[in-house]
């Protein structure tokens, strides 16, 4: 049978071979039937073996061994001895030191347009030149004589099964077709060759013969017990005429019986050909299926998907495969290739004698053109064996070889036979077995290769090396012999015939033999983006279409980059074991182009303590602390914010879904370092990363939408513009600006692109083109400029103060690991409980960003994003910027709408005369600072009762004061404390500290009610009873009065000891006084009341005393007068009790 009648064979069918057994002497490069008997001269008394799929039937019988006389074996009449002669010239070589060169072939080049090659094989270097050792010649293997019976998964050959038996000697066979697969070319010969001739080629027309056990000569007993047939009579003439007649009948009878039998051929003929497949369907029914191949950015391999119900596969025209390979493929498959139509009729002579003499069948003598009709077209009879199925695989080779070139044939079976180990097609096994293409393949390459086919299961040079290196000599011993016997080996009409010498033979057995084979498994360099990769190819291809379709994927991983970063992740890591960190990601990317890369999806893909094989890149469940913060900031610019808006970090609690209605808790954020900052501009705020004002920055912002503008302004719809889809529910609150919400490093480093890209938006790519197996390109990335997502200047402003190492050096100093040796903007984040660690960070060429933390959400201990995971970002970037730019990284670009402008150092203002210190800052052309006007220092007239601004509705008690401009309720109140106090006092407001008013004030109002009376000129009377109404229509607290001498007294005098704490709300005694000392005097009596607001009003009084003379009189006292019943007071607003109370001058 073929040697290839078994060449597709799949575990799953081994069912076939259940019924084999081993025999006496098995080993594993020789496993017989049991069922199957011996070739003549393996011995009388062992069962006949027959080559299996594996070629298994390596164990010989002695060549020497007689059968008994009784018995003795029939010798056919035409069989030819083998000429052993024919590999003379090998015996005895040995390793030698001065070995004759041999004759130099020209060196293999491929012509990919013309298919034209040129051979020129050289020793491989490194090796030996020997020559082959005498050794015992083993067993007559035909190619065509191999059942078609799949072998049982469990029946096949393990290397720790191989039983070291000796192996009987064998009878001496030459094969001068070129047709046995036999070993004796390796060995002495045993005959009349001498040592030392040249290889002797034999007549084609010696067929090689193979004698049954049971042909024996009949025994004399035999002879005697049969039965004597009568003499013929002895009239000549009678008899001829009978003769004659008798050869005449018979000459009709063979007539009509040849007649019958081509009319019944005829018939089979049609009766078989319409139930055939369409011969035109060859190509389509060739293997559907192609190996995906995933590359690097610079085309290395980081991946082949291969499909677990098929393998690996990538189709080669004929004229990129060496001809080596097909030169030995014809050499052990189809020796007459090119010379049948299709089948080769002399071979199915041999085949049916064998088969009937065997009385089963042994031999298939399947062509190669037979085996693809086999393969595609008849797949699903490919194990049957009987005469109507061999009959109807002869029709369809005839067939295919009548509409196919010879070429055309070999290129598809080239691509279709299985080689072993996932790989089917010639391209597939030159990479899996040498790491070469099907092109470059040397001879001691191709010749290993060709063997294969017939049992890829068997021959596993991994698992049963030996037989497999055997194997490889039968396949050289048959290119030899081929070569020999034809004058080189043909192999196409436009391809240089191949030719052999013996020791081009030799060579390469031996280098084949000194060749280490590595088995090359399926795990994946980089595995967290070549999984990556596929679902992306998923989401866009059915599976079937990823395993089959031969695409080979280009990506955008910069595989040097790659390393690196894998590196700093596990370096990093190593470190921080006392913080409890066992995991990191990071993803490096283009910002103009949007390619990724590096992608570290955990420090360990195959570390299941660390549930290494998540992808931390990915995950959408990780919270990203403060590295959100930038998206706050850029929404607030988006409305109307500047650098240079003034933010106050004092202690504050908001309403937690920032909705003044809401009931729940107050929310009391703190900063990282537990300390507050007093007013600081956004560009401090952000650089150093203070948690009150982003919070802050928020609540103006707005979580959602306003419902009612219907306009989109929401942090929530900005940070979708930016590509962050994980911000999905409904009840966010301030937090998510600390990091609140959820989100994947892949997709915050996506946001961060906007602002390195001059706020145009490009979605994160990694595949930058997908090409078939034909070339033909299925997909490919254009680059585009992006959309513009956000205003350029907004991008740059925050670019500017994320780069800005001054501004941050409050927080982080000015050498911080975030200070790098170009200008990079930066962002670091640090969640609650040390759970997540983050920095992202960005030139206008490279960004990165890089988590660290626990998958299982574990918190770490005391770590931070800055010394966590910024180390990793440094090293990345540095690398990165080093290893893509040679070390020169860009300047951000400043759009030519942003502007410089100075304003007050402390209130981000424009300065006024009171502004102690001034700076520069940067703006959009259209948000500038707030004018002098509004700066924090404002000369205010105030109405004293309410605060607020002085109008005509309230101008009896006014005053212009130094005011602190400032709306904030929080910094109001803040500035109520010591710590406000003393920075008030620090930037030279008075105290106590006074706001400026957010209004005037009204009639409706409250107000003061100060007024005296029966204060004639002059005062005469002593004791003087001061008369009046002291009261307020609201926010009385309290009064007192109070006098001095002169009308603008420098001293002033309590006429009462204490406040009084009721008002009197008509007119009334407020208190008796003894002005004996004051006669002649002008006095000045002022009146000062409180209101819960802590605001006062006075009311001065001018008195002139002229008294008669005096008498002596008692110390005058004070006696107040109450009203008889208290009204009620309106309700009022209490201030904080911190709040101090104004004393007593």
């Amino acid at each position: 049978m073929d040697e290839n009648e078994q060449n597709e064979i799949k575990p799953t069918e081994y069912k076939e071979i259940g019924e084999f057994t081993e025999s006496p002497g098995y080993t594993p490069a020789a496993e017989p039937l049991e069922k199957f008997e011996t070739f003549e001269g393996y011995g009388a008394n062992e069962p006949e073996e027959s080559p299996s799929e594996a070629e298994t039937a390596k164990e010989p019988n002695p060549a020497n061994e007689v059968a008994p006389e009784t018995e003795p074996t029939v010798e056919p009449a035409n069989e030819v001895q083998p000429e052993s002669s024919l590999f003379a010239e090998l015996d005895g070589f040995k390793e030698v030191e001065n070995f004759p060169e041999p004759v130099p072939e020209p060196e293999a080049v491929t012509d990919f347009s013309t298919g034209h090659w040129a051979v020129d094989p050289k020793p491989q270097s490194g090796t030996p030149q020997t020559v082959m050792e005498t050794r015992q010649t083993e067993s007559l293997i035909l190619p065509d004589d191999i059942p078609t019976i799949p072998p049982q998964a469990e029946d096949l050959p393990k290397a720790a099964e191989i039983q070291p038996e000796p192996l009987p000697q064998v009878v001496e066979v030459v094969d001068p077709q070129a047709t046995v697969l036999a070993s004796t070319a390796f060995a002495n010969s045993v005959g009349s060759a001498k040592e030392g001739t040249q290889p002797v080629l034999t007549s084609r027309t010696q067929p090689n013969r193979i004698a049954r056990q049971d042909q024996q000569k009949p025994s004399p007993t035999q002879n005697k017990n049969q039965p004597k047939g009568p003499k013929p009579p002895k009239n000549k003439k009678k008899g001829s005429g009978c003769f004659g007649r008798s050869l005449l009948y018979a000459a009709i009878a063979f007539l009509v019986l040849m007649l019958g039998v081509a009319i019944f051929a005829i018939y089979k003929y049609f009766d078989i050909a319409k139930t055939l497949p369409a011969v035109d369907e060859l190509q389509n029914r060739a293997s559907q299926f192609e190996t995906t191949r995933i590359l690097d950015r610079n085309g290395g391999i980081l991946y082949e998907i291969v499909d677990p119900n098929a393998g690996k596969r990538t189709y080669v025209p004929l004229d990129r495969i060496s001809p080596y390979l097909i030169a030995a493929t014809i050499a052990t498959e189809d020796k007459e290739y090119y010379n049948h139509p299709g089948f080769d009729v002399f071979a199915l002579g041999r085949a049916l004698y064998t088969n009937y003499t065997s009385g089963e069948i042994v031999s298939g003598a399947s062509t190669i053109t037979q085996q693809l009709a086999r393969m595609l077209l008849l797949s699903d009879e490919r194990f049957v064996q009987s005469y109507e199925r061999k009959a109807r695989e002869i029709i369809l080779a005839a067939e295919i070889t009548r509409r196919y070139t010879k070429e055309q044939v070999l290129e598809l079976y080239l691509n279709e036979i299985f080689y072993g180990n996932f790989s089917y097609g010639i391209e597939a096994a030159a990479e899996t077995y040498f790491n070469t293409t099907a092109a470059n393949l040397t001879l001691w390459q191709a010749s290993f290769l060709a063997g294969l086919p017939q049992a890829p299961a068997e021959y596993d040079v991994y698992t049963n090396r030996d037989v497999t290196l055997e194997r490889n000599k039968t396949v050289l011993l048959l290119m030899y012999q081929l070569s020999n016997e034809k004058n080189c080996i043909h192999i196409g009409e436009e391809l240089m015939p191949v030719c052999l010498d013996a020791m081009q033979t030799l060579d390469a057995a031996n280098t084949l033999e000194a060749y280490e084979f590595t088995k090359q498994d399926f795990e994946m360099r980089f595995p967290h983006w070549v999984v990556f990769i596929q679902s992306l190819l998923e989401s866009q291809f059915d599976s079937q279409t990823i395993y089959r379709s031969g695409f080979t994927i280009y990506t955008t991983l910069d595989p040097y980059l790659q390393v690196e970063a894998e590196e700093a992740v596990q370096e990093q890591l190593a470190q921080m074991t006392g913080n409890n960190a066992t995991n990191g990601a990071v993803i490096a990317m283009d910002p103009k182009t949007g390619e990724i890369l590096s992608m570290v999806g955990s420090a360990d893909f195959y570390n299941a303590d660390i549930s290494g094989q998540v992808n931390m890149a990915l995950t959408q469940t990780r919270q990203p602390g403060s590295a959100i913060k930038p998206l706050t900031y850029l929404a607030a610019f988006e409305k109307d914010w500047t650098p240079a808006t003034l933010i106050w970090d004092v202690p504050a609690s908001f309403p937690p879904s920032g909705d003044p209605n809401d009931t729940n808790p107050r929310y009391e954020p703190v900063n990282y370092d537990g300390r507050f900052h007093g007013p600081v501009t956004v560009r401090d705020a952000l650089a150093n990363s203070y948690n009150i004002p982003a919070v802050k920055a928020l609540e103006y912002v707005g979580i959602f939408d306003d419902p009612s503008t219907g306009v989109a302004d929401g942090f929530i719809n900005l940070a979708r513009r930016l590509g962050i889809t994980s911000l999905t529910r409904s009840d966010y609150g301030l937090s998510l600006t600390l990091g609140g919400g959820e989100v994947s490093l892949l997709e915050l480093s996506g946001a961060y692109q906007v602002l390195a890209n001059e706020g145009r938006k490009v979605s994160p790519v990694a595949i930058t083109k997908v090409v078939d197996h034909k070339g033909n390109v299925v997909y490919e990335y254009v680059p585009t400029n992006g959309d513009q997502v956000v205003r350029a200047a907004h991008a740059y402003l925050i670019s500017s103060i994320l780069s800005d190492n001054n501004a941050r050096a409050p927080m982080f100093g000015t050498n911080s690991v975030l200070a790098l040796p170009f200008q990079a903007a930066v962002k670091t984040g640090t969640t609650n409980d040390y759970r997540d660690n983050w920095t992202v960070g960005y030139t206008p060429d490279l960004l990165v960003g890089v988590w660290v933390g626990n998958a299982d959400y574990t918190p770490m201990i005391n770590t931070s994003g800055v010394s966590g995971a910024a180390p990793i970002w440094a090293s990345i970037m540095q690398t990165g910027i080093n290893h893509l730019f040679g070390g020169n990284a860009s300047s951000f670009a400043r759009p030519s709408d942003v502007v410089d402008m100075t304003i007050c150092s402390v209130s981000g203002a424009t300065p006024s005369e009171y502004c102690p210190s001034q700076r520069t800052e940067i703006f959009a052309s259209d948000q500038g600072p707030l004018p002098k006007e509004e700066d924090l220092w404002t000369k205010s007239m105030i109405d004293s009762w309410t605060g607020l601004q002085a109008s005509p509705a309230c101008s009896e008690f006014t005053k212009e004061t130094l005011t602190i401009n400032v709306e904030d309720e929080d910094a109001i109140k803040w500035l109520k404390t010591d710590a406000g106090r003393a920075w008030a006092d620090n930037y030279g407001f008075p105290d106590p500290v006074v706001i400026k008013p957010e209004r005037e004030c009204r009639l409706d109002d409250p107000r003061p009610i100060i007024d005296l009376i029966g204060l004639q000129d002059p005062i005469k009377e002593n004791p003087f009873k001061v008369v009046g109404v002291v009261d307020a229509t609201a926010n009385f607290k309290q009064y007192k009065l109070h006098w001095g001498e002169g009308e603008n007294p420098t001293e002033w005098h309590a006429l009462q000891q204490d406040w009084i704490m009721t008002p009197m709300r008509s007119a009334g005694v407020l208190a008796e006084w003894d002005v004996s000392e004051l006669d002649g005097k002008v006095i000045t009596l002022r009146v000062t009341m409180h209101s819960t607001q802590n605001t006062e009003v006075q009311k001065k009084y001018t008195l002139y005393f002229t008294l008669p003379t005096p008498t002596p009189s008692p110390t005058p006292t004070v006696t107040p007068i109450l009203p008889p019943t208290e009204t009620p007071m309106p309700p009022t607003t209490v201030p904080d009790e911190s709040t101090p109370t104004p004393g007593t001058p």
